[in-house]
């Protein structure tokens, strides 16, 4: 089992290190971003960033998803060789298609998506959605062939063109939205080429017309598309919202509590990469029941840590980073983030289905969330504001979870530590909540006092015998180690 986790840490961090680098360098960027944009320009720009990322679901069908579950059912290179070509050939004909009914349309649909007509701005969109999508796929490729120092590569140069050219058209040419958006997908489409001539030569092909084994991945995947649009969906749903029902400027406003939230949307988006291939490698059933318990465990104390942290210590984070008429970000910071981390709780119940190639069971718990979400923000968002929208994001996910759990627990029973996920909850959410009202929100004696309440979570654990006796043995052990490669 140990050697089962670190492949997965050493995964997560190998597939995540760009995003890192992306979190390091937005201390620099988010505040030239945020006063050279105006509240409704981020408004305009992350709505369509978001929708981008919606549709790019829609048009893979979830030949991705398949692709990865299905590469694990056998060794030989040959099959999966085809394979690799059967899902890029089919990704990259139906991205240029709607790439090219985008273009075309650009004006009509900038009008509908934000309320605006912008052909231009648009026009940069799809060619995010086209560099995204197909981009999405090749970094499938190396992941489940574990080639980490490639796919360390190729995204975290993707992350540092993405900033030079975004702050030379937001910045030095005062590009506006438009300059954000091509600035985010410029870079992804030089990345895309060159992984496509250097890393992934025969595997990618175009379908000229429906490559072998395509059926087999449709039919494990097409059912996945509802339920990954639903999920997604809200994330789209709340800024959608916000923009047409309250104004551009809360959109931008929330899109920059969610940008301060980029801690714990990393360590999901680590998690969300590295755990399927790793839950699908797993053949012994019973190892695979007690794999999925003690990562579903850990997870919730690591994205536990960083919601308290961000609850506790948010408003410092909005003062430091974001100009002054974005101050109002710290209001949904620690709902956005404890949503995000909801959401990576419900991948565990999604690689249930996939394991059990049932994955339509995911549809009704998104479904589900979606209306719920829906319902929230129609009746929170008024009275509450940007928060409102935060705490809608997270009521959708508790019901999600709760949903997901009763429609897959037959499937693939899995034994999860109710006892230890209770005090988990209990004592962090205990913490952070205590924190947040009655401790000092200003000054340098507001945040030691928060600091110091977030440092005891971890002791506080200790006393409540979270840990166990080879938990800390094998904690002891790795700091007596020190750092290493996997």
């Amino acid at each position: 089992m140990p050697g089962l986790l670190k492949r997965l840490l050493a995964s997560g961090a190998a597939f995540q290190a760009s995003s890192l680098l992306a979190a390091v360098l937005a201390l620099f960027t988010l505040p030239l971003y945020t006063r050279h944009l105006t509240r409704g320009e981020l408004g305009y720009a992350e709505t369509l960033l978001t929708v981008i990322i919606l549709v790019s679901i829609l048009l893979r069908l979830g030949v991705g998803e398949a692709f990865v579950r299905f590469y694990f059912e056998g060794e030989d290179p040959v099959r999966r060789t085809a394979l690799a070509r059967t899902a890029t050939g089919f990704v990259l004909s139906t991205t240029t298609v709607a790439a090219a009914i985008g273009l075309a349309l650009a004006g009509p649909l900038s009008q509908l998506l934000l309320g605006a007509r912008d052909a231009t701005l648009m026009a940069f969109g799809v060619l995010g959605l086209w560099a995204f999508t197909n981009l999405e796929i090749a970094y499938a490729l190396l992941r489940v062939d574990e080639r980490r120092r490639t796919y360390l590569i190729a995204s975290a140069t993707n992350v540092v063109l993405t900033v030079a050219l975004t702050v030379t058209l937001v910045v030095g040419l005062d590009g506006g939205a438009r300059g954000y958006v091509l600035g985010n997908y410029a870079a992804s489409t030089v990345v895309l080429v060159g992984l496509w001539a250097l890393a992934l030569r025969g595997r990618v092909t175009v379908a000229l017309r429906p490559p072998p084994g395509l059926g087999a991945l449709l039919r494990f995947g097409a059912p996945t598309v509802p339920a990954d649009a639903a999920v997604f969906a809200l994330n789209v749903v709340d800024r959608a919202y916000l923009l047409r029902v309250e104004s551009p400027a809360s959109a931008g406003l929330y899109a920059a509590s969610t940008k301060l939230a980029t801690i714990v949307i990393v360590a999901v988006r680590g998690f969300q990469l590295a755990w399927p291939p790793l839950a699908y490698s797993v053949t012994d059933e019973a190892q695979a029941r007690r794999l999925y318990a003690t990562v579903t465990t850990a997870y919730v104390l690591g994205a536990g840590l960083i919601v308290a942290a961000l609850t506790l210590l948010g408003r410092w984070a909005v003062r430091l980073l974001l100009a002054e008429p974005f101050s109002g970000a710290h209001e949904a910071l620690a709902w956005v983030a404890l949503g995000w981390a909801l959401y990576g709780l419900f991948l565990v119940f999604v690689t249930i289905a996939g394991r059990a190639k049932v994955t339509a069971r995911t549809f009704p718990a998104a479904a589900l969330g979606l209306a719920v979400n829906v319902g929230m923000l129609v009746t929170l968002v008024g009275p509450l504001g940007i928060a409102g929208a935060g705490i809608a994001l997270c009521a959708a996910y508790v019901a999600m979870l709760v949903s997901a759990h009763l429609l897959t627990r037959r499937l693939f029973a899995v034994p999860f530590e109710w006892g230890r996920l209770a005090t988990l909850v209990a004592v962090m959410a205990g913490v952070a909540v205590t924190g947040e009202l009655l401790l000092p929100d200003e000054g340098a004696l507001g945040f030691l006092a928060r600091a110091l309440a977030l440092a005891a979570i971890v002791p506080l654990l200790f006393v409540a015998g979270f840990f166990r006796p080879e938990e800390i043995a094998l904690a002891r052990s790795a700091l007596r180690r020190g750092p290493r490669s996997y």
